[in-house]
């Protein structure tokens, strides 16, 4: 039976090794006076980004928020070099976004779309294997081997790998989904609204399952959500975009403390503060039976 240490981790003919790692704290993405500027129909422009910066240090999860039209997913885009700014530069792991080739983005970064982005017409173990086959990574029975690991990673069985999108849950979607982003063993992944379309017992459940793979992989996480008990329970920073640029990026109490009105809707009205609770008393429930013991 491969195991996951079996897998060989090779670069392409004719390709570069992957460069080292930064340590930890260290940066893995680096955005210096980004521009995102977009035609109209009809003449003229949007500016969506006005000379943004961002620092992704390794290890965090960050987390970005911001108004209809700040511009979360193309920033995101950016990042994976989906989309081309005006003027400015993206720079992954010390090397600009658009000098690396198709094989090194897919090893180095990982991508999880909102609504799993799964295609209909392969099996599980097929949507999860997609990266390695088409890359040619790996031959092919490795590749299935692989993807079968990736498949019990994220909390799915073997029976699973040969239904079909249309059989699967919306939990299950995204756990395919998040098997195929790791399939590269990337050290960086992407999060576009992770537990959109969840219930609340399938949003927890995924969000357990995502701060587990955090910390078992060592991952860096860039995420982009709407869903405050998401970002209150993975959030290492959380980067707020308004302005046409980013305001802040700092830990959730830093967050809240700053004057800004996007802030004060965003966290600090009623949704918000449900939120707080919520996550007050889990963590509250959380912490009760390692007092007992200690108490004894």
């Amino acid at each position: 039976m491969t195991t996951e240490a079996d897998v060989p981790k090779r670069p392409a003919d004719g390709e570069a090794a992957p460069a080292p790692l930064p340590e930890q704290g260290q940066p893995m993405i680096e955005v210096r006076g980004l521009w995102s500027v977009f035609p109209v129909p009809g003449g003229g422009e949007v500016v969506v980004h006005k000379d943004l910066g961002l620092t992704v240090y390794r290890g965090e999860v960050l987390t970005l928020v911001g108004g209809s039209g700040t511009g979360k997913t193309v920033l995101l885009r950016q990042m994976l070099g989906l989309n081309t700014p005006a003027k400015g530069s993206v720079t992954v792991l010390g090397q600009p976004i658009g000098s690396v080739s198709g094989r090194q983005a897919a090893a180095r970064v990982g991508m999880l779309f909102q609504h799993g982005a799964l295609f209909s017409a392969f099996s599980v173990l097929d949507n999860i294997a997609f990266p390695l086959r088409e890359t040619r990574a790996l031959p092919d029975e490795l590749a299935r081997e692989a993807a079968l690991l990736k498949l019990r990673m994220v909390g799915l069985k073997a029976s699973d790998a040969h239904k079909m999108p249309s059989e699967l849950s919306g939990g299950m979607v995204k756990r395919v989904a998040l098997a195929r982003a790791l399939i590269m063993d990337p050290p960086l992944l992407m999060l576009d609204e992770p537990t959109a379309g969840l219930d609340p017992d399938s949003s927890d459940a995924f969000v357990t399952l995502l701060r587990s793979l955090h910390q078992e992989l060592g991952l860096t996480v860039v995420m982009v959500t709407h869903d405050l008990d998401t970002l209150f329970e993975l959030s290492t920073r959380v980067a707020v975009l308004a302005e046409q640029h980013v305001i802040i990026a700092a830990p959730v109490p830093e967050v809240l403390a700053f004057d800004h009105p996007f802030i004060h809707h965003f966290f600090l009205g009623e949704r918000g503060q449900r939120a707080m609770e919520l996550l007050r008393d889990r963590r509250a429930v959380a912490s009760a039976p390692a007092a007992a013991v200690k108490g004894q």
